[in-house]
Parts: C-alpha cells; sequence; structure tokens
C-alpha cells in the first residue's frame, strides 16, 4: 500500500510540474519522441537503455531544479543575489545532463552509421 501512495505522490508532482513547468514540457515531448526514435538510431539494445536513461536523468534533474527554485521562492519570494546563485547552481545541473545527453546520443548515432 506504501509503495501505490508513492507512485500516486511521483504522478502528483510529474503532473503538476508538467502543467507548470514549460521547461519539463519540453524535456517530457523530448522524451517521447526518443522512445520511438531511440528504437531505429540505437545500435543495441544496451545503447537504446543508455539512450532513454539519460533523457529520464535529464527529467529528474529538471524536477530537482524545480523542486528547489520553489521552495526557494516560498522561502524568499523577493530577489535575492544568494538565492539567484542557487538557482543558478540547478540550471547548471540541467546543462550538465543535457550535455551527456548529446555525447551519449552522438555516439550512439556515430556508431549506428558507423561515423567515426
Amino acid at each position: 500500500m506504501r509503495i501505490y501512495f508513492a507512485m500516486l505522490n511521483s504522478c502528483r508532482g510529474i503532473s503538476h510540474a508538467a502543467r507548470t513547468e514549460a521547461a519539463l514540457r519540453q524535456e517530457l515531448v523530448l522524451l517521447t519522441v526518443a522512445v520511438g526514435a531511440g528504437i531505429y538510431l540505437a545500435p543495441n539494445a544496451a545503447w537504446y537503455v543508455a539512450m532513454i536513461g539519460v533523457l529520464l536523468f535529464i527529467v529528474a534533474i529538471e524536477l530537482l531544479n524545480t523542486a528547489i527554485e520553489k521552495l526557494a521562492d516560498h522561502i524568499n519570494p523577493d530577489w535575492h543575489p544568494g538565492i539567484g546563485l542557487i538557482k543558478d547552481f540547478g540550471s547548471a545541473a540541467v546543462f550538465c545532463g543535457l550535455a551527456l545527453a548529446v555525447l551519449i546520443w552522438g555516439a550512439a548515432v556515430s556508431e549506428r552509421f558507423q561515423l567515426l
């Protein structure tokens, strides 16, 4: 029963974030398209798991970044340089995840089409 309620909480969080956060919506659309495209582009099953896994990782980072931003805004709705810096850290984390995704997808496509 506990797992069921945890799943409901997770679904509620993703649903709310998808309604209110444009970046997350874009990443979810990308994930949806990638699930299909990855089947064609992945050289094998292990690559497919890595390709989709890194996109799920980006969604997770984006959700954590959103949580940090919402909490910071709740604690101090006014602009504060320290809180701005913390939000920048979260944004940088998302950027690092996106860079990793580009590397993984680039390597997979290169492997699939023998570009290197």
